[in-house]
């Protein structure tokens, strides 16, 4: 099939053995690649089993339009059940990691059991390895980086830090230098298997239906690009750190565990000074032509980032507007294998809770150096940290203040205060994977204007935006492409960028249709593991606790008035409980 290599590969590390098998071609066409078919082949074999569990499987998944001339076509998904949350979990990233798997003749590479001794795996179209690792565990991601890149030159590398191997829920999984399978603790999943990195190289080609059609829509995707002010000018000059000043302003970057709205040192850790001070180059994942990335310099160290939400988690949120020791926190999280966001907001909720007398001798707002202690102590497991690494929720739980950890289902929110935005707050609550703004991205619309700017304090417009928004992502997370794309292109031109791969005529509604599949299925997925319809829900303070001044003043998220209109739109019932009905018409077991 044009666009697919129609193959996924399985791997039992329990047993040592691999087995190829083929892809049914209507699992492809009705799922896609990556989130989507990720999601399927979860819900199909892994139903309930617990996360970190060894017959949880992770799921690596490229999509068809991966290692096509498509901009940003080098990403993969990685699909799982989270041990952080419990729901079902994707991440996506960047990087050429994608690419390499791609090449290797698969979709997907499916992996189950738990290794007696540590290992890493090695893929290329000649088939897969397991080599020892033990002289690898224990090392950090840029000494795994560094040697598995001498190893296997050329090739893409995905590994864990420490914080994966000690079993910490916000661990992450790093690939090609920099790049992140940042949320949900997968890592720690991915560490449970006795798994430390994984090794793709291949040179297959990705075969196109109508090359000269495809050419054509990139040739009217590029200028489109070209001309957006957010991929063409603010992207690549400031990274997504260009956000910093413009959420202060607006009254919606949160600080102090989301006590604040904003941060009075926000300018001090800002794009521009980040810019001024610490930026030494521009990098692009494989096939990008925005080349977000940024290469920096601090402390005599260097590395990647930090980017906006991180700015924000190991700064605002912790109090701390040290930019320097901020840049030194993000490049500690990169090497023990950390989720900046969810690490970030654990101590910023620790900070709260010690400052209120329930964390005896525990870090104050603004303590930069306790923050980078910390984040060693949660990846190694020590002291205070091991409690801080099982996330805020079980955290302040245990303090018996839960009420003060910022999470959705679990997944720490990141850096956008929905009481000045009540379409992210909606779509916060709603997420499939807990506290995530990617899900829908109502700031888009509500702060950037994209694709239309929409009044940010209405209530009544948002349930239909919110949905239309989850289900178009779910499926451009299928392609796998970027977020980003999203700034300067629209459905259609996804759509026509399919077609043109695959040769099958897919229409920009296609897409929003398969999203609306993938959406009701993650649903199911999580309603059959024993999630309550009732987290669908914010933290107290944001629903009840008004902003005490700026833009957002006297407002809290009306979360009440939504997520009624919000359930009739999904097709469900005043439970959340999606209706026989839609199932049926999606295709979805009841």
């Amino acid at each position: 099939m044009d666009g697919w290599m129609g193959r996924m590969l399985e791997v039992d590390l329990e047993k040592g053995s691999f087995r190829e098998r083929e892809l049914d071609p209507e699992l492809l066409t009705r799922w896609l690649g990556g989130r989507g078919l990720g999601v399927k082949l979860l819900y199909d074999r892994a139903l309930g089993v617990e996360p970190l569990h060894p017959s949880n499987p992770l799921i690596f998944a490229v999509g068809p339009l991966t290692g096509t001339p498509v901009p940003t076509a080098g990403r993969f998904s990685l699909v799982s059940r989270s041990p952080l949350t419990g729901t079902v979990f994707d991440c996506n990233s960047g990087g050429r990691w994608g690419v390499g798997l791609k090449r290797c003749g698969l979709d997907v590479l499916l992996v189950t059991g738990r290794s007696p001794e540590p290992v890493y795996l090695e893929v290329s179209e000649a088939g897969a390895r397991l080599h020892p690792a033990d002289d690898l565990w224990g090392r950090t991601v840029s000494e795994v980086m560094t040697r598995l890149g001498a190893a296997h030159p050329g090739a893409g590398v995905a590994a864990i830090g420490p914080a994966g191997e000690n079993g910490c829920l916000l661990a992450s999984i790093m690939n090609d230098g920099s790049r992140a399978l940042g949320r949900g603790g997968l890592g720690a999943v991915m560490g449970s298997k006795n798994l430390k990195a994984v090794v793709v190289q291949g040179r297959s080609r990705v075969s196109v239906s109508r090359p000269g059609k495809l050419s054509f829509v990139l040739g009217e995707s590029r200028r489109w690009i070209k001309g957006n002010p957010v991929t063409a000018v603010g992207l690549p000059r400031f990274g997504t750190a260009v956000l910093v000043n413009l959420m202060n302003e607006l009254g919606v970057f949160p600080s102090n565990n989301f006590q604040h709205s904003r941060f009075p040192g926000a300018e001090s850790i800002s794009g521009e000074v980040l810019e001024e001070r610490h930026l030494e180059k521009r990098r692009a994942c494989w096939g990008c032509p925005i080349g977000c990335g940024r290469v920096t310099r601090a402390g005599g160290l260097r590395g990647e980032g930090p980017e906006y939400e991180t700015l924000w988690s190991l700064g605002a949120q912790c109090g701390v507007d040290d930019l320097e020791k901020v840049v030194l926190a993000n490049y500690l999280c990169n090497d023990l294998g950390l989720d900046t966001i969810s690490a970030g907001s654990v101590i910023g909720c620790c900070m709260e809770l010690s400052e209120r007398g329930l964390v005896e001798g525990g870090p104050r707002f603004g303590d930069a150096d306790a923050v980078l202690g910390l984040l060693e102590d949660m990846a190694l497991g020590r002291g205070l940290g091991r409690e801080l690494a099982r996330g805020s929720r079980r955290f302040a739980e245990a303090r018996g203040a839960v009420e003060y950890a910022m999470q959705v289902k679990g997944l720490e929110l990141p850096a956008y205060d929905p009481r000045g935005l009540q379409g992210q707050g909606l779509s916060f609550a709603t997420s499939n994977r807990g506290g995530c703004h990617l899900r829908a991205y109502l700031v888009g619309p509500e702060v950037l204007g994209i694709p239309k700017m929409v009044d940010r304090k209405s209530t009544t417009d948002k349930p239909g935006l919110t949905i239309f928004a989850q289900n178009l992502n779910a499926g451009v997370d299928s392609l796998v492409l970027c977020r980003f794309l999203q700034f300067a292109l629209s459905d259609e031109y996804f759509a026509r960028m399919l077609e043109a791969v695959t040769g099958i005529p897919y229409k920009a509604m296609d897409l929003h249709r398969i999203g609306e599949r993938i959406w009701n299925l993650e649903r199911l997925y999580n309603l059959r593991c024993g999630m309550d319809p009732a987290e669908d829900t914010l933290p107290p303070r944001l629903l009840r606790e008004p902003v005490a001044e700026g833009p957002a003043a006297g407002r809290v998220v009306l979360l009440r008035e939504m997520l009624p209109l919000y359930y009739r739109a999904r097709g469900w019932d005043e439970r959340g409980i999606p209706d026989p009905r839609k199932l049926a018409a999606l295709g979805l077991p009841e």
